[in-house]
């Protein structure tokens, strides 16, 4: 059964601020994107790895994801603060961007205040546990 929903306020609302922040985000990791695999094949990447590993390593830069490539001494030229930055904001976006997703999903589905709100704020409280660790790995690995 279709339920009519109420007419949004005008100005702004986490629903608006959200939408805005999802289409940001969604660009912001394209860009992401392209700066990695920028920053890799400056750093010599189209003579040491194959299109796999540098994707691998443009979102991630992990040296254990380039352990069977042909790169001598990974962790001296490519892990710095140019790859910190890069893994931080993509992880930042990209996690937002799916928590935000998956609430809208919520929202749409369950209509149940309750369980809504209770539901808020196991995602706010997820969201929180995967930045704290995945900031965790990115400056500590």
């Amino acid at each position: 059964m279709l339920r009519s929903q109420t007419i949004p306020r005008r100005g702004w609302s986490l629903e608006f601020v959200m939408w805005v922040f999802t289409r940001i985000s969604g660009a912001g990791m394209l860009i992401v994107g392209a700066l990695g695999m920028a920053g890799a094949l400056w750093m010599g990447a189209r003579t040491q790895m194959d299109l796999a590993t540098l994707m691998r390593w443009t979102f991630f830069p992990n040296p254990n994801h380039i352990v069977n490539s042909n790169i001598p001494d990974v962790n001296l030229g490519w892990v710095g603060v140019y790859w910190q930055i890069l893994q931080t904001l993509i992880i930042f976006l990209g996690v937002t961007h799916g928590f935000n997703g998956l609430r809208v999903v919520i929202e749409d589905y369950i209509h149940s205040v309750l369980i809504n709100r209770v539901l808020r704020v196991i995602i706010l409280l997820l969201w929180i546990a995967v930045m704290v660790i995945a900031f965790y790995i990115i400056f500590t690995s």
